[in-house]
């Protein structure tokens, strides 16, 4: 897979996380993960596309109106990727902003996908 597919994957994800159109976003999930895809963020864990479209909703309850938008390039190498990213409410304030770091299956589709908030904790 190319960086221009990873980086698009990378987009449809936020966008699809998003979502409050429940089809689209089911549609979305299915084409960007794999089946038995797991998307770990510091309050949620899912596996599978029905239990990730799940958490997706509940981020959508808590967050209505809000979107995700990458703020950094897609580091790629072997399967693995980590992206930076970020939480806007509707009026494009910044309510959350984090790091995932991603896995790729065989086809490209996201075989995993752990989520950090936050920047990262200074060691000093």
């Amino acid at each position: 897979m190319n960086m221009p597919a990873i980086t698009a994957l990378v987009d449809q994800w936020l966008a699809a996380y998003a979502d409050a159109d429940t089809a689209r976003r089911t549609d979305a999930i299915r084409v960007a993960w794999h089946p038995q895809g797991r998307l770990v963020d510091p309050p949620m864990e899912a596996r599978g596309h029905q239990a990730i479209n799940d958490q997706a909703a509940t981020l959508l309850a808590q967050f209505p109106g809000h979107r995700f938008e990458r703020t950094t390039e897609v580091d790629a190498h072997h399967q693995f990727l980590r992206y930076g990213w970020r939480l806007l409410d509707a009026a494009g304030a910044v309510r959350l902003e984090g790091l995932d770091v991603a896995e790729l299956d065989a086809d490209g589709r996201l075989l995993g996908v752990v989520g950090f908030f936050g920047p990262l904790p200074s060691r000093w």
